[in-house]
């Protein structure tokens, strides 16, 4: 059975709409960890169109768990991750249009730059895991690196349109996660799993953690809010 990464970046979002102070992301995290959570998850952009360094560095403080800091690999961005310290760090792709991560990283054309931000993570005592594509030739990449971690893009499978494409890009996730295994890495998935398509994700015994934010967050929206707006009533 993997463990739970909770992803609480739409949380910010929510927030950012109004830069409001009403919704604390401490306060997220803490909830998020007494429901069963087994890691936090926060993407610093080099935009820092939600999360930002203030939320970092008070998550860094207040989770009890595990803090698991996506980042590229931009020098400024790699030098906070070294001065906060998370648990672990997750390099992932960046681009400034995307609304949210579209591929896994390529490991094999950004090999020397992937490199020096994964030895100034690790000599900082920082565990390092790459956001990558199930392919072969990104397992292997990731293998010379000499990382112990990967986590591999299930986006490809969540936005599959029938059962054979399904089906196919469920295999290759079952491929690449026996592959990295082999080659002594551990391994992590997600992006694009929600509570309909997350089952055979789960039955992939060499996944070891699932990390899932954005589906969480709409089902709470919406199952969440008839308490909200009784603690409200209640009020008046």
């Amino acid at each position: 059975m993997p463990e739970l990464g909770v992803n609480i970046d739409h949380i910010a979002s929510i927030r950012q709409i109004r830069d409001s102070k009403a919704l604390s992301l401490q306060q997220a995290a803490l909830i998020c960890e007494q429901a069963g959570a087994d890691s936090i998850v926060v993407h610093l952009r080099e935009d820092r169109r939600h999360i930002n360094d203030q939320d970092v560095s008070l998550l860094r403080r207040s989770i009890k768990t595990r803090l698991n800091l996506e980042l590229s690999v931009a020098r400024d961005i790699v030098d906070f991750a070294c001065k906060i310290k998370p648990d672990q760090a997750t390099i992932v792709p960046e681009k400034r249009k995307e609304v949210t991560t579209e591929g896994g990283l390529d490991a094999v054309s950004n090999f020397k730059k992937i490199k020096l931000a994964c030895e100034k993570l690790e000599n900082c005592g920082i565990s390092v895991s790459l956001f990558i594509d199930p392919e072969i030739k990104q397992i292997e990449a990731a293998a010379r690196l000499g990382i112990k971690k990967v986590e591999l893009h299930t986006g490809r499978y969540a936005d599959a349109g029938n059962k054979i494409s399904r089906d196919k890009f469920l295999n290759q996730i079952k491929t690449a996660a026996q592959l990295a295994r082999k080659k002594g890495l551990r391994v992590f998935a997600g992006h694009g799993l929600d509570y309909r398509n997350i089952g055979p994700i789960v039955k992939i015994k060499d996944i070891e953690e699932l990390n899932i934010g954005y589906s969480i967050v709409c089902r709470a929206a919406l199952f969440g809010l008839k308490q909200a707006v009784k603690e409200m009533k209640a009020l008046l």
